[in-house]
């Protein structure tokens, strides 16, 4: 075959992340190309007329391009990071389990994303979090219950792709059970292959069976089915999704410049060989590529062609399996009718079409909660992972208006050492506290935190913003940290529990 056909092919493979919220020059010759995709994220999106004219801009120059990014939902937003997502996290809906309405939320992110120009949400998160410890899914899973998550990958799926944006599930096989995060490490999920099909695929197949058009892969070590390679870069476990899951659409990479896919000194034109090898279809490189990075790739999956470690007929095969998820996006029909109904919220004027009136129902509660007047909010130093990055969240400053509104004289301060929260709960004698973090029981200071707020202020709410490890100090549990849990929180705060 010709070397540019070849050189298109590869193209089509690849999917870049760039800086800055304009088309650059260079990425705008990569799609003339053939470039298949490019992931959208945070640094990319500055309004709503900017993103669409950034979109525009890549469909004009690529019309068979396919733009991407993670909107998943709560704590995992692209388009809402500077104010935080109005829609739920995936653990609330699986706490919530009303599949209507995670079918509503999957659908408004759809058409939200179809608004913006985008063609494929990397979302939803099918992984079972079986692991309360682990650093990196936490509330972007549905729940700790195979069957609960799989019920709701389904009603996410078929919302989001109603709408006219692709799904695609990920992190496969499962993410779940592991204590690393994916990003700094190699993480390692130590079931036998048993509990790895009654488990972990099971939301899976649910995905396959409700038509998402997409699957990612996870880097992650799955012994009982590959002891050497990540599955990523696994034959043997990318042939789970194909054979025993009966999956015909495009394979996506997580992103490639992560320690789990690239470290150990493979490098990232390595493993992207080594993932198409493996059965990926499309591959996500990174969120800060360049036009020599590139081009590095690209001559070295041609030399892997060349000297037969890459199959030219897989290579071919990943270049129309991308484009036969272009074509099939482009056919999604597109449905402007949110399924199901919702209570509406007269306050809430500015929330996107679709968007849920979330109900505490989706929180947990150790006891009644009382009406408070003027409390402080204090929120207690919680780095985000890197998948959700660095976006508004809980109730802060940023929700000021909605404090004026519903809780009127509310102050909102934060600690990042136990020096500081000592400061903090001194200036707070006499005043209702409430106490936010995330992962309360996973991160030392986090605990330490916890321990002198209740030993110094018995009466305080402590309010777990991230994945509960229940019962303990914990008086309300959110489920996530974005816009639309703390405004519901604030809510529940003004009104009480009924």
């Amino acid at each position: 075959m010709d070397d540019q056909t070849l050189r298109r092919a590869v193209n089509a493979t690849l999917m870049p992340g760039f800086q800055g919220p304009d088309l650059p020059a260079w990425l705008a010759a990569e799609l003339a190309e053939g470039l298949g995709s490019v992931c959208l994220f945070s640094t990319n999106i500055v309004d709503g007329d900017q993103l669409r004219s950034l979109t525009d801009a890549i469909h004009a120059t690529n019309p068979a391009a396919l733009v991407a990014t993670d909107e998943e939902g709560g704590d995992v937003t692209r388009l809402h990071h500077r104010a935080g997502s109005p829609y739920p996290s995936m653990a609330f809906l699986g706490h919530l389990d009303d599949e209507a309405v995670t079918e509503q939320v999957g659908w408004g992110i759809g058409n939200g994303l179809r608004a913006a120009g985008i063609d494929l949400n990397l979302a939803p998160v099918a992984d079972v979090n079986s692991n309360p410890r682990n650093p990196v899914i936490g509330v972007r899973s549905f729940g700790a219950d195979a069957g609960l998550v799989g019920r709701h990958v389904a009603a996410y799926t078929r919302g989001l792709q109603a709408a006219g944006a692709a799904a695609c599930a990920k992190h496969f096989p499962g993410h779940g059970d592991t204590a690393t995060d994916s990003h700094l490490a190699l993480p390692t999920i130590g079931v036998d292959a048993a509990t790895l099909a009654g488990r972990e695929l099971a939301p899976f197949r649910a995905a396959v069976d409700a038509g998402t058009l997409a699957v990612m892969t996870s880097h992650i070590l799955v012994p009982a089915i590959d002891p050497d390679l990540p599955a990523t870069l696994s034959a043997p476990v990318l042939s789970l999704l194909r054979g025993q899951l009966g999956f015909a659409g495009a394979i996506v990479s997580d992103a490639l410049d992560m320690a789990g896919a690239s470290g150990g000194g493979r490098g990232i034109p390595e493993a992207a060989v080594m993932a198409l090898a493996a059965g990926c279809d499309l591959l996500c490189i990174g969120t800060d590529n360049t036009a020599g990075q590139l081009a590095g790739i690209r001559e070295h999956v041609l030399a892997a062609v060349r000297d037969g470690r890459l199959p030219e007929d897989r290579l071919l095969d990943a270049a129309a399996r991308v484009g036969d998820l272009a074509r099939a996006v482009a056919a999604l029909p597109r449905n402007d009718r949110s399924p199901g109904s919702h209570v509406p919220d007269p306050r809430a004027e500015s929330r996107p079409e679709g968007t849920p009136h979330l109900s505490p129902a989706g929180f947990w509660l150790g006891d009644p909660v009382h009406p408070l007047t003027a409390p402080v909010f204090l929120r207690l130093s919680s780095t985000a992972n890197i998948a959700a990055g660095d976006t508004a969240w809980g109730v802060a400053d940023h929700l000021a208006g909605e404090l004026a509104d519903r809780l009127p004289g509310s102050t909102c301060v934060d600690a990042a050492d136990l020096t500081e929260l000592a400061g903090v709960l001194d200036a707070a004698a006499g005043r209702p506290l409430v106490v936010q973090g995330r992962d309360l029981a996973r991160v030392p200071f986090l605990v330490d935190a916890t321990a002198m707020v209740l030993q110094r202020r018995p009466d305080a709410l402590v309010v777990e913003l991230g994945w509960p490890e229940l019962p303990g100090a914990i008086g309300i549990a959110t489920y996530g940290s974005g816009r639309g849990a703390a405004t519901c929180l604030i809510r529940l705060l003004a009104e009480g529990s009924r």
